[in-house]
């Protein structure tokens, strides 16, 4: 749930029975379930992640359909002003929220012991006035029980809309390739906590982010302290106006993704090896040329050095020595992919994903097979939609 401060409302109270008495344990989803209650929660993944419904500030019935790694909207069509609350937050999380506590996921974990949290998440959107964002929640102490007391940190990847964050806008930074309108506010309600805001300049639909590439910023604005603890990472929609149709397709979380490598941190790197897609192609450095802006294709699996492919550390996909770029760092549907000299760009950027999408987080769009199978047709970026021609093996 996120209680904020606006511009013309000095704190957003909690609702009194979820204040007083917490929620209960969410039980476990073993098909899509349907939420209704304002505070109906659900299991998922196993237990990793917890669905919530989360409506706390309106009255008509809102319903939303958890899966395994998501939700959709499906009922409450909110119509609330946009210089007050939204009227809910429905989302997906990792960590405790109000004592009702996913499992297996790592958390708390003590800032100062951070190990490259990393999240994910691909998401739908809707007619209306909403914000898509994180909310991340910080406490002094590992176990909090009830309203959290250190920072609460968003992350709006998309909005829509007259709504704007808590407090006021104090400046911008760039972080993971992005420029963001920084935020920062006072939330109240018994306890008072921080709360720092990062609004992305492009509006994406998917979004990989490294925690610490954050909390870094929030630590050196004097909003976070590193003796703290990470105790949730959510992910949801805020709806003022709408709601229904906004959706999260996937949602993933890491308490560690290692290997030190800092932004768009990937782990230890795989193949080298093909990288397969629809209908059984492999993404070909078209004449295994290494020529700059060489188009990338897909092309009948042959096994040659055009088609072996590197994952790095880094996330880059390396070939024959070059790297995958994204032609002109662009970032509108249908930009073409090539081969270039590596230069640690974020067009050269790739986070694959668990349901087999290469993630551009500097475009927020997905490697896409744009012939769904034509052999020799030249590979695009796209937005993001779990859709068999944007899946793709490790090499």
């Amino acid at each position: 749930m996120a209680r904020k401060l606006s511009r013309t409302w000095r704190a957003w109270l909690l609702a009194p029975a979820l204040a007083a008495t917490g929620l209960a344990s969410a039980p476990a989803a073993h098909a899509d379930t349907t939420l209704c209650g304002p505070t109906s929660s659900v299991q998922v993944s196993g237990g990793q992640y917890i669905v919530q419904n989360n409506e706390w500030n309106d009255t008509i019935q809102q319903c939303i359909n958890a899966t395994n790694d998501g939700f959709t909207v499906t009922v409450g069509n909110h119509n609330l002003p946009t210089n007050g609350a939204p009227a809910a937050y429905p989302s997906i999380y990792a960590g405790c929220h109000y004592g009702n506590c996913s499992t297996g996921n790592g958390l708390p974990l003590q800032v100062s012991a951070f190990d490259n949290p990393q999240s994910s998440v691909n998401f739908n959107t809707a007619a209306g006035q909403w914000d898509a964002s994180y909310d991340i929640w910080f406490d002094t102490q590992p176990f909090p029980s009830g309203q959290n007391d250190g920072e609460e940190l968003m992350i709006w990847a998309n909005h829509s809309g007259a709504p704007q964050p808590a407090g006021s806008r104090v400046g911008t930074a760039f972080i993971e390739g992005a420029n963001w309108d920084v935020w920062i506010g006072r939330g109240s309600g018994g306890i008072s906590w921080n709360i720092v805001s990062y609004v992305r300049q492009t509006p994406v639909n998917a979004i990989t982010v490294n925690l610490t590439d954050f909390t870094n910023d929030s630590i050196n604005r004097g909003q976070l302290n590193s003796a703290w603890y990470l105790t949730s990472v959510q992910f949801g929609f805020e709806p003022w106006q709408g709601g229904p149709g906004l959706g999260v397709n996937s949602f993933s979380f890491t308490a560690s993704s290692s290997g030190g490598c800092g932004a768009n941190c990937g782990g230890g790197g795989t193949g080298p090896g093909p990288v397969t897609g629809y209908q059984g192609l492999c993404l070909d450095d078209r004449a295994a040329s290494t020529t700059n802006f060489n188009p990338v294709q897909v092309y009948t699996c042959n096994g040659t050095a055009a088609q072996s492919w590197t994952l790095t550390s880094s996330n880059q996909l390396e070939a024959l020595g070059k790297c995958l770029d994204v032609n002109g760092a662009g970032a509108a549907n249908g930009t073409k992919v090539d081969l270039y000299d590596c230069n640690g760009t974020g067009a050269q950027t790739w986070v694959h994903q668990s349901n087999g999408e290469y993630v551009n987080p500097n475009s927020g769009k997905c490697l896409d097979d744009s012939g769904f199978g034509g052999s020799g047709t030249q590979a695009q970026i796209w937005a993001c939609g779990d859709g068999a021609n944007q899946q793709w093996s490790l090499p």
